[in-house]
């Protein structure tokens, strides 16, 4: 009997120790997280209230920051709409993904992390904008603008078939992402949802109960508004995108007739607005066009109005992005899905919010190159954690495919940074590489690659030029003194040199590569040119 009752305590030892080696649930699921990849479209980091610019607020963001990480230093490889999401699905510099400006073709042939993470297992989906032309591959469901898309009324592609939906295009992602998340998608498996926003992109039409926000408020020119651009380069003083200089009367400031008394490109946005929507935007902006064309400004008030109705319109549109993170971190507390889902959100590139009197991105200058990172992932990140050290949008594929536990290909070129979010390890990379391509073009930005450190940078202007920038951004942050040429700095120039050798040769960059898609831009331009005259 005690042989017996001593078997029975050892049996029942033995299976609690079985037990207990046997993963529970929780940890099952927590080897495969999910994914939820939020973009907007040109959000600068200056932009959002946890990175302390006082520009507006960004509540529900913020809370991402909060119970996450937040980068200081995060930047892309290329600042231009689809060459940046080209690098984010495939972990790929551009002129190795060969989608290095917003005329080449992006191959969805290619690999890329969705088409990964689907046959390992996860069930993924694309709402939102992607701006590659085709029907995107690695995804089990797929809802994207053609193209850069429309604020009002907007088509989407749904599997390829081109599909209209009546409302605001920021309310239409997000409730067709919350749809899937609650309706659509296998419950048993981990997902990865990349949810993409078309604001807050040029020409920055906000939502109908947002026409009216900031009204009250006068925005103050940032520092550098006015500058002349002294000492830089030519490509500073040659570009395209000054505020005061290069908006247009109806695209940008929303006009119907221009102070010329002529009708501008702003009359097909009305009419794509339904008559309930048209009479709401009237209400709000017409008088004050009016009472503009009738005490029109000069000068220096000129350019401070012209500044506002940008800021205003671009800051009403992320009010509408915020709110739809809201919704969705909301869905994601209810159902309990936040403890193991890894959230992100980020834009596509930075932006300039009148620095330096510029709009729109391009430049490797920091407004530009550097964009919002925020990371939650309760199962390894710590609430309040600040990362400063270079991460790029070439990491996030490489990042997303770690922490699914499955092993990166070779081909990929960015650098998983989960070790560094975590506090595992503080080093990662000492240097990063930047390239820009799309010139001749809008905006007239110069072909330009550089290589930037946490302190410097140096970038090379070429094809109608060839000249070289430096800036100390310890010293000059708004990277308004070009040292190349300072005596006192040779043996930075050299070290940079040195490195920006090392980066080319590392990502496989050459300048046999530039003259090679200089080539197919140029005949690009040259067939258009022939079919308009034709």
């Amino acid at each position: 009997m005690i042989r017996e009752f001593q078997l029975f305590i050892a049996f029942l030892v033995l299976g609690t120790a079985v037990l207990s080696c046997a993963p529970s649930k929780s940890e099952e699921s927590s080897q495969h997280p999910n994914i939820i990849y939020i973009m907007s479209d040109d959000h600068a980091y200056q932009a959002i209230s946890a990175y302390g610019y006082g520009l507006n607020e960004t509540p529900n963001i913020d809370r991402l920051a909060n119970e996450g990480a937040i980068f200081t230093r995060a930047c892309v490889t290329n600042s231009l709409c689809a060459p940046s999401r080209a690098v984010l699905l495939t972990g790929k510099h551009s002129f190795i993904n060969g989608k290095v400006d917003n005329v080449q073709a992006f191959n969805w042939d290619q690999s890329n992390f969705p088409k990964i993470l689907q046959s390992n297992g996860y069930q993924t989906a694309m709402i939102g904008k992607i701006h590659l032309d085709g029907i995107p591959q690695g995804f089990d469901f797929s809802m994207v603008l053609p193209g850069q898309g429309q604020y009002y009324n907007p088509d989407f592609l749904i599997e390829g078939e081109r599909v209209r939906k009546e409302g605001y295009v920021t309310d239409i992602i997000t409730e067709t992402a919350l749809d899937w998340l609650k309706n659509k998608r296998d419950q048993d498996k981990p997902f990865c949802l990349l949810y993409h926003q078309k604001a807050p992109h040029r020409n920055w039409l906000p939502a109908p109960e947002y026409v009216n926000l900031y009204d009250d408020k006068t925005f103050e020119l940032p520092e550098t508004f006015f500058d002349d651009y002294s000492d830089r380069g030519s490509a500073a003083k040659e570009q395209e995108m000054e505020i005061n200089r290069d908006m247009m009367w109806g695209h940008d400031f929303k006009f119907i007739v221009d102070p010329n008394g002529d009708s501008t490109n702003f009359v097909p946005d009305l009419k794509r607005m339904n008559e309930e929507q048209r009479a709401n935007w009237m209400a709000a902006y017409e008088s004050e066009n009016q009472e503009f064309l009738k005490n029109k400004p000069e000068g220096e008030e000129l350019a401070k109005w012209k500044f506002n109705r940008y800021i205003k319109d671009y800051l009403r549109c992320i009010k509408s992005v915020d709110d739809g993170v809201g919704e969705l971190l909301d869905y994601l507390k209810e159902t309990g899905l936040d403890k193991n889902t890894i959230v992100v959100y980020t834009s596509d590139q930075g932006f300039y919010l009148g620095e330096h009197g510029w709009f729109d991105k391009r430049f490797m200058y920091e407004e530009s190159l550097r964009t919002p990172l925020i990371v939650r992932y309760p199962n390894e990140i710590k609430p309040g954690t600040k990362i400063d050290n270079l991460v790029q949008n070439l990491d996030f594929a490489p990042t997303f495919l770690d922490y699914a536990g499955i092993e990166v290909p070779a081909g990929m070129q960015g650098e998983s940074f989960r070790r560094l979010v975590s506090g595992e390890t503080s080093e990662f990379r000492d240097a990063i590489y930047y390239t820009y391509y799309e010139y001749p073009a809008v905006h007239m930005v110069k072909r330009h690659y550089g290589v930037a450190t946490s302190r410097y940078k140096l970038m090379h202007f070429y094809y109608d030029v060839d000249e070289w920038e430096m800036y100390d951004l310890e010293k000059d942050p708004r990277e308004m003194h070009n040292i190349y040429d300072d005596p006192t700095y040779a043996d930075v120039q050299k070290m940079l040199h040195e490195k920006l050798t090392e980066t080319r040769s590392k990502y496989g960059d050459s300048d046999e590569l530039d003259q090679k898609y200089l080539k197919a831009y140029l005949d690009h331009q040259e067939q258009q040119r022939n079919r308009n005259n034709n």
